[in-house]
């Protein structure tokens, strides 16, 4: 059973950078490929980024590309979401997730594919 715990949510200003940590425990981290999703009030969640196993690998939703950044350190335990030139519709939960996967090079784009999910951490951008 893996835990992720997510953290660096908060408020700033549109046009400001936040960092985004996610912390996993109770399993093989490496064995997992790991995505950040996000849930605005009243819609469904969405993929915002994925990236594989090794790190080698990664990919962006439409509206972040560019902008955001997922990262991994396997020695750490922990996958990043670094957020540049936030805009308010980037107001959301974000959740980071785990999926077990064998080969190291894939990831995951659909939510429904996650075996594991963290509690969330809300952040809000002002205009």
């Amino acid at each position: 059973q893996v835990q992720l715990v997510e953290s660096g949510g908060g408020l700033v200003q549109a046009g400001g950078s936040l960092r985004l940590s996610c912390a996993a425990s109770g399993g093989t981290f490496s064995s997992y490929a790991m995505g950040w999703f996000r849930q605005a009030p009243g819609k469904e969640r969405k993929f915002v980024a994925a990236i594989s196993r090794s790190g080698g690998n990664s990919d962006y939703g439409d509206s972040v590309k560019g902008r955001f950044t997922i990262s991994r350190d396997n020695a750490k335990n922990t996958v990043y979401l670094q957020m540049n030139s936030l805009k308010p519709e980037d107001t959301a939960v974000y959740y980071c997730a785990a999926a077990y996967l064998r080969t190291s090079g894939n990831y995951y784009m659909g939510a429904s594919l996650y075996d594991y999910w963290g509690q969330g951490t809300q952040v809000t951008v002002s205009s």
